[in-house]
């Protein structure tokens, strides 16, 4: 019964997952302002807006799914407590709200999209393609399926999204950023600055005396927290994706002949030839440029004297499929190279026609191209499998198997992790080898716990179970256990400390009239020199802290900052500063320019959403927000 409710509650879900990925620009607005009202909802509602409830669950998987998102983009998992820090968690339920906003308003104001639109957006979807690259009903219905939907369900959503960018495309048309404002943020982005620097190490900050057993232990009980060690799981995975199942699926030679004979077209290389065409208003014109060409008038004469350029006439090395008029491909394709057509009656133009150069198509053998099919038949027939593994799956599941047992009962290959913490690493504190790669688990696990059924996630095309086996809670350690981390930290504490009074020291003789080579010589380090280096540019070899801190630097100025790590700092003196002039034509500021319309248009799309949610009235279960994105347990 609640792995039903599970799966009615996940198809409003998917489809706004889709939404924000195709559809929406990424809003920035607040919605903290709003006051909770906590009477009136259920246990499983995290919000309400207007009249549409958002339960816990649909915003945990939401939740789960942009962290996927964002660790396949940068190759590494992001965990939930690395998203709450960066802010993620508020920006996911800003935008559900924002979705149920604008939904709730083009209702009110009758807007529609017609059905022809959306089956039209449906059928050029590639992922409802087959083999042959058409628009495959059975193979539309098994994949939505697989998500969770109903045709009718996805349908609706897909309108849904289409009505959200009627609305917000009418928002935000026309703006564009004033020149004013362009020229600044270019002057600003494109000044320069050269520094003349020197880097203090750990050599500069002398000889520093290991502590004694008491100051260390007092060291470390004032920073225990940060020797602490974390909460590790024990997770149970279990991935089936198209891909795995196909490795094991056999495809006979019958079988690809079959394919390889219906499509044979597909895996042809078409004969393509490069055509020059004259366009006429009539055929009596046409005709004429004809006789002219018969008694010694060149074809590229008669194009220059009609004004039209190479550019103009050339249609390009094409295929006589991507001639859309049938009567010009077909006298295109029936001509020998250089010789110009008779004039050809198209459906809009009348034409002569010069093929300058013909390349052979090429007919491949079966032998050649039987991998390939063979491949992509045994590709086809896993998805089929996949709903009957994923129907068995669900079937142990529910018996009370954990993923583990049931993988191990269907002969499939689970992966067992016997301790991972929040970040990824094992108990020596390495990452830890076996999870999948592009996909987060370590979140969702540390969001659940033991005995919790946990929905599947969408990947590599299939899906991927998990199951909570144990958790070891976090705890205090021992000074003997990490005693060599405390010892490190101390003395680079030390060294840090150091190096901060020696540079401020530096900087407070070159104010008083030395000079930064008289100093760095008498600490016994070299002076560098950066060159006209931009705020945002890469400066090679320039301590990144430098950039910033010669920036908010006069000429002639003398600052300090830290350089690549605690024991190191730098000691600076800003020598020039330079501001280019401003060139709007230029590809940089043109782009510059977009990207400042992107961002007002994101502005007024933001102010114009946050009234809707004012006047459509929005409510928040802090509650139960704060357990969907693991800030907090479900009592």
């Amino acid at each position: 019964m609640l792995r039903g409710m599970r799966k009615a509650s996940s198809n409003w879900l998917g489809k706004t997952v889709m939404s924000v990925m195709f559809g929406i620009l990424i809003i920035s607005f607040g919605v903290w302002g709003i006051a909770d009202i906590f009477k009136g909802f259920g246990q499983s509602s995290l919000a309400k807006i207007g009249s549409t409830e958002i339960t816990t669950e649909q915003f945990r998987n939401l939740f789960t799914d942009r962290l996927q998102q964002i660790g396949r983009r940068f190759g590494r998992p992001l965990t939930t407590e690395q998203a709450r820090q960066f802010g993620l968690d508020r920006q996911v339920l800003q935008d559900v709200i924002a979705d149920a906003a604008i939904d709730e308003t083009t209702r009110r104001m009758g807007l529609g999209q017609s059905d022809a639109d959306i089956v039209r957006a449906i059928q050029n979807d590639p992922n409802f393609k087959g083999l042959d690259g058409k628009f495959e009903h059975e193979r539309f219905v098994q994949i939505i399926r697989q998500a969770g939907y109903t045709e009718q369900r996805y349908i609706a959503e897909q309108r849904k999204t289409a009505l959200r960018r009627q609305l917000t495309g009418t928002i935000v048309a026309g703006i564009e950023p004033p020149k004013t404002q362009v020229e600044a943020l270019v002057r600003f982005q494109n000044e320069q600055r050269s520094a003349n620097y020197v880097r203090l190490t750990a050599a500069q900050a002398g000889t520093i005396d290991a502590p004694s057993p008491e100051a260390l232990a007092t060291y470390f009980e004032d920073r225990k927290q940060l020797f602490r060690a974390p909460e590790y799981r024990k997770i149970a995975m279990l991935a089936l994706t198209p891909d795995d199942i196909a490795k094991w699926i056999t495809v006979s030679d019958e079988d690809a002949k079959k394919i390889f004979e219906q499509r044979r077209e597909r895996y042809a290389t078409p004969e393509k030839r490069q055509v020059l065409q004259i366009p006429f208003p009539n055929a009596d014109e046409a005709k004429a440029a004809s006789d002219r060409i018969k008694a010694g008038t060149s074809f590229e004469d008669i194009a220059k004297e009609r004004n039209l350029t190479t550019a103009d006439i050339d249609l390009g090395t094409v295929a006589k499929s991507s001639i859309g008029d049938s009567a010009l491909a077909n006298a295109a394709f029936a001509l020998a190279p250089n010789a110009v057509s008779e004039p050809v009656k198209g459906t809009l133009i009348t034409a002569l026609l010069k093929v300058t150069k013909v390349e052979p198509g090429t007919n491949p053998t079966f032998e050649s191209v039987a991998p390939t099919i063979k491949r992509e038949i045994a590709l086809e027939r896993a998805r089929t499998q996949m709903q009957d593994l994923h129907n068995k799956i669900e079937d142990e599941r529910g018996g009370g198997a954990n993923i583990a047992e049931a993988a191990q009962k269907l002969g499939l290959n689970a992966t067992t992790i016997e301790a991972v913490d929040r970040s990824g690493r094992g108990l020596d504190g390495k990452p830890v080898t076996g999870l999948p790669q592009g996909i987060d688990v370590v979140s969702p696990a540390f969001a659940s716990n033991i005995g919790v059924e946990n929905e599947p996630i969408q990947y590599n095309g299939g899906e991927l179970w998990f199951d909570v086996l144990g958790v070891t809670p976090s705890r205090d350690r021992a000074l003997d256990e990490v005693k060599d981390q405390v010892e490190t930290r101390w003395k680079d504490e030390q060294i840090s400390t150091r190096l901060r009074a020696k540079a401020a020291e530096m900087v407070g003789k070159i104010e008083k009239g030395a000079t930064l080579e008289t100093e760095a010589a008498a600490a016994g380090v070299k002076v560098e020199t950066a060159k006209l280096f931009k705020r945002d540019g890469e400066a090679k070899d320039v301590p990144e802290r430098l950039v910033a801190a010669a920036f908010r630097t006069p000429k002639d100025g003398v600052g300090q900052t830290e350089g690549n790590g605690a024991s190191e700092w730098v000691v600076f003196k800003v020598t020039d500063i330079v501001v280019p002039p401003v060139d709007l034509a230029s590809e940089d500021v043109k782009k510059l320019t977009e990207n400042l319309r992107r961002a007002e248009m994101e502005e007024q799309l933001g102010a114009y959403i946050a009234k809707l949610e004012t006047d459509i009235g929005v409510t928040i279960n802090q509650n139960a927000f704060a357990v969907a994105t693991g800030a907090a347990s479900a009592q």
